[in-house]
C-alpha cells in the first residue's frame, strides 16, 4: 500500500447551514449547526486513508475536548497519530457558513496548529519512510518548508496545496513536485486573471500543477507535457466543504499507485463528487469501494 504522510492542520469545524450567507452587517437565521472534525491536513489524511493508503499524521491538537475528538476521529479513520502532538491550550477551529447552493465561507482560528512551526523529533524519519508527503498552509510556513526539504532530501514526492493562498518561498517551491490549487488560489498566487495563464506562471516554480475547477473538473500542466483538461461528474452539491481536500487525498493515492495522470485525476474527481453530495468535511469523504463504483474511465 502507498504510505502517505500528512504534515498539516487539524481543526474542529463549527458549521452553520443557512439559505443564503449574510452580507456585511446583516443577520440571518440559520437552519442547522454541527461540529465536524476537519482542518486541511486532517481532511487530506482521512481522504487518503479512506481511499486506500496507509496514512500518518504530523501536527498538533489542543488539550481540550475538541483535541481528543480530533485525534479519535483520525484514528477511527485508520490514520496513525503517533506523531500528532497534544499542546496546552485550544485546538484549531474553523467557523464555516454553508448556503443552500453548497457554497461556503470559512474563518480559521489556528489554535494548536500555530505551534507547529518546526519538525519535532521523529518527524523527519516518518517523512523519510513515506512515498508521498502532503502539505498545506494552515500551519506556520517554517514547518511547511522544513517538511518539504526533508522530503526532497529523502527522495519523497511532495504535493502542496497552497491554501490559504499566500506568497510561497522559493525554497518551498524548489522542494515541491506537484502543486494543487483551486482557481482562486492559482489566480491569487500569480496575479494572472486567466486560469491557464495562472497555471503556466506557477510552472516557473514547480514542475507540475493541477488547478481544480469545481464542477468543471481540473486542469493539469507540466513542464514536459501538453496541458490536460479532465472533467468531473455532474452532481447536485449539498456542501462543498472538504471537496478539495478529498480530491487531493484521492489524487495522492492514485499517483502513489502509479496510475496515469488522466486516470488519477478522473478517480480523484469521482471522490470529490461523492463528497459534495454529503454534509461536512471529513464526514463526507468516500471510501475506496465507493470511489471505484463511481469512477468511469
Amino acid at each position: 500500500m502507498t504510505h502517505i504522510v500528512v504534515l498539516g492542520s487539524t481543526n474542529m469545524d463549527l458549521v452553520t447551514y443557512v439559505e443564503k450567507a449574510p452580507q456585511r452587517g446583516e443577520t440571518v437565521t440559520g437552519r442547522e449547526f454541527r461540529t465536524i472534525p476537519g482542518g486541511k491536513g486532517a481532511n487530506q489524511a482521512i481522504a487518503a486513508a479512506r481511499a486506500g493508503a496507509t496514512v500518518s499524521m504530523i501536527g498538533a491538537v489542543g488539550n481540550d475536548t475538541y483535541g481528543a475528538h480530533l485525534r479519535s476521529t483520525l484514528e477511527h479513520s485508520g490514520v496513525d497519530t503517533d506523531l500528532l502532538r497534544t499542546m496546552e491550550g485550544p485546538s484549531g477551529t474553523a467557523h464555516i457558513v454553508v448556503d443552500d447552493a453548497g457554497g461556503n465561507a470559512i474563518v480559521v482560528i489556528p489554535g494548536a496548529n500555530g505551534t507547529v512551526d518546526h519538525l519535532a523529533p521523529g518527524d523527519e524519519g516518518l517523512i523519510a519512510s513515506a512515498d508521498i508527503l502532503l502539505l498545506q498552509l494552515e500551519i506556520p510556513m517554517p514547518a511547511v518548508v522544513a517538511g518539504a526539504r526533508a522530503a526532497r532530501a529523502h527522495g519523497v514526492r511532495t504535493i502542496l496545496t497552497p491554501s490559504p493562498a499566500q506568497p510561497l518561498p522559493p525554497e518551498l517551491l524548489a522542494a515541491t513536485d506537484l502543486l494543487v490549487a483551486n482557481e482562486y488560489e492559482a489566480i491569487t498566487l500569480t496575479d494572472e486573471p486567466d486560469t491557464i495563464d495562472a497555471a503556466t506562471a506557477l510552472l516557473e516554480g514547480v514542475p507540475a500543477v493541477v488547478v481544480t475547477l469545481g464542477a468543471a473538473g481540473s486542469l493539469y500542466l507540466a513542464r514536459d507535457a501538453e496541458p490536460l483538461a479532465v472533467g468531473a461528474p455532474q452532481v447536485t452539491a449539498v456542501d462543498s466543504t472538504g471537496a478539495g481536500d478529498t480530491f487531493v487525498g484521492a489524487l495522492a493515492v492514485a499517483l502513489g499507485e502509479e496510475r496515469p495522470i488522466r486516470e488519477a485525476l478522473t478517480w480523484a474527481a469521482a471522490a470529490a463528487a461523492l463528497s459534495v453530495q454529503r454534509p461536512g468535511a471529513s464526514a463526507s469523504m468516500p471510501y475506496r469501494s465507493e470511489i471505484d463504483a463511481r469512477y468511469t474511465s
